[in-house]
């Protein structure tokens, strides 16, 4: 999207931390651009970052008929007006063409079946992903795929046939463009076979259901994922032709579904070579229960906290324990593989949105045998105390609905989770969130005819007794915003209006120097097409 930079950036910080926009080479106290709209131009508001005009720079997505195959269009919208239509493009899609080369001919048409996978994000909001899948059989070598546009795609196919290795080749889709795409599947004489064996210390099978795949240094798959023989631990990859150059590969060798206990371990071997012994995933132990139980700082159990343990086991490899939740008494019970001897195992503990315990990471033994752990003593969240006011800046705004989620995690620490965590200002305006340390987006749905607001704030880590004010802002009077999504270049007698189209208006901005978007409002059409949104005026 091309349009006029943010007059001023703005990152709206905890009052204790150096992150609002500063003024001179040596600032001195904090100075906040714009609280309210009174401190914008007449014909601008306060934004996230910075005074803006309000009927610029906004980008739109409409989402008409996923179940139709009428995925999302996302485009910049220019100047609002009152009434405002919204045309659709026709399909954005992918048109495959997919070859297979062979050694001594010219490539032929591959009609096998194929897994279709794109994941991508949108080229104008970020932050919005996108992911489509499906299995298609190409009608001599070409097929078709619908997909949301504007999107950024890496496109990857694994063929239904083991020998194939995958491919991927990247793209970028517009609104009703047929992006042209085409594969060069590799003939069977050019891919590089892999061989080998998965084992228990002393060449046992571990009787597991275990997969196996090879990666590039970068992590980028060589192969197809393939089950390993759950009998005698034996497997084949068929690796893309670009292994037969490197020195090394990596194969990864990991559990074939969800809450296994058995760890994920890689192992760099030469694909130019026969592998020479088995891949040995190592000692890592037989699974035992680790019981425990969470308390708050105050020594009162945290009762419905998701409980798990993580980290790398003997033998080299890392491991994911199922997710136990805490009873009344804030105790758990889960199975987990035993901790090495050089470095304890991670026990996270997530409590609910209700309680004043915070994400907490604390070390966790786990002894080869059934073991008891002691008290888990959780980190308070952090206060963050605020006031919101009418759109005059003076007036409480009372009863207010205020978010807070979770948008990106503080070095060092894990993202938390989102976990709706919601509340409403009182008489005075003012509202209270405990969260865990963190950037997140304030979002403020005041209802009565008004439009939503946004503002970033910075939980940084620190002295959990400490609350952390937010500087006060003001809520916006809204515009009502009508008029009709319709088909461009739709057929005669096809009705004007689309039905049941989700309509979404964002604001691209910057956030501590990274493009972010903010949802300013969003709607659904009618069944004639018609659709109505509240969005922020002077």
């Amino acid at each position: 999207m091309s349009g006029a930079l943010p007059r001023v950036l703005l990152t709206l910080a905890l009052s204790w931390s150096t992150g609002c926009a500063l003024l001179g080479e040596e600032p001195g106290a904090p100075v906040l651009v714009c609280r309210s709209d009174s401190d914008c131009s007449n014909n601008e508001v306060c934004f996230v970052d910075g005074c803006g005009d309000p009927g610029q720079d906004i980008v739109v997505e409409v989402t008409p008929n996923p179940a139709l195959g009428l995925y999302a269009q996302d485009f910049p919208v220019g100047r609002l007006r009152a009434d405002h239509n919204l045309e659709l493009f026709n399909e954005a899609s992918l048109h495959g063409t997919t070859l297979r080369t062979t050694p001594t001919a010219p490539s032929r048409p591959y009609s096998e079946p194929l897994f279709v996978r794109a994941v991508g994000t949108s080229a104008l909001i970020p932050g919005v992903m996108r992911y489509h899948e499906a299995v298609v059989v190409p009608d001599n070598g070409k097929w078709t795929m619908p997909v949301a546009a504007t999107g950024q795609y890496a496109v990857t196919l694994l063929a239904e046939d083991p020998t194939v290795p995958p491919q991927t080749t990247l793209g970028t889709v517009s609104p009703g463009e047929a992006v042209s795409m085409q594969w060069s599947l590799p003939p069977a004489s050019a891919v590089v076979p892999m061989q080998g064996q998965v084992t228990r210390p002393g060449g046992a099978p571990l009787d597991e259901d275990l997969m196996v795949e090879a990666l590039d240094a970068t992590l980028a798959p060589l192969s197809q994922r393939r089950p390993v023989s759950r009998a005698t631990g034996a497997f084949s990859l068929s690796l893309a032709p670009e292994a037969a150059h490197m020195n090394t590969v990596l194969v990864r060798v990991s559990a074939a579904g969800e809450g296994s206990l058995l760890p994920q371990q890689t192992f760099t071997v030469d694909p130019r070579a026969p592998l020479p012994a088995p891949l040995e995933l190592g000692d890592f132990g037989t699974p035992v229960r680790v019981s425990g139980r969470v308390v708050a700082l105050d020594g009162k159990p945290v009762a419905g906290a998701r409980v798990s343990i993580r980290g790398r086991v003997s033998g080299g490899g890392t491991f994911q324990s199922p997710v136990a939740k805490t009873g009344p008494e804030g105790r758990f019970e889960l199975r987990s593989l035993p901790s090495p001897n050089e470095a304890p195992l991670q026990l996270v503990v997530v409590p609910p949105a209700s309680s004043t315990a915070g994400l907490t990471v604390a070390p966790a033994v786990v002894a080869r045998s059934d073991t008891v752990l002691s008290d888990v003593v959780c980190v308070n969240r952090r206060v963050a105390r605020g006031r919101l006011f009418q759109q005059d800046g003076i007036t409480p705004a009372a009863g207010v609905r205020l978010s807070a989620e979770p948008v990106e995690a503080i070095p060092g620490r894990l993202l938390p989770p989102n976990l709706a965590s919601e509340t409403l200002t009182d008489g005075s305006g003012e509202y209270v969130l405990r969260l865990d340390p963190a950037l997140y987006r304030l979002d403020v749905v005041p209802g009565e005819n008004l439009p939503r607001v946004s503002r970033f704030i910075s939980m940084l880590p620190g002295d959990d007794s400490t609350e952390q004010t937010v500087q006060s802002f003001g809520l916006q009077r809204g515009r009502t915003l009508r008029g009709r999504v319709a088909l461009r270049g739709r057929e005669p007698g096809v009705p004007p209006g689309m039905p049941f189209a989700s309509i979404r208006f964002y604001r691209v901005v910057n956030v501590e120097g990274r493009p972010a978007s903010v949802l300013l409002a969003q709607s659904v059409t009618d069944t004639l097409g018609r659709y109505t949104a509240l969005l922020p005026v002077r």
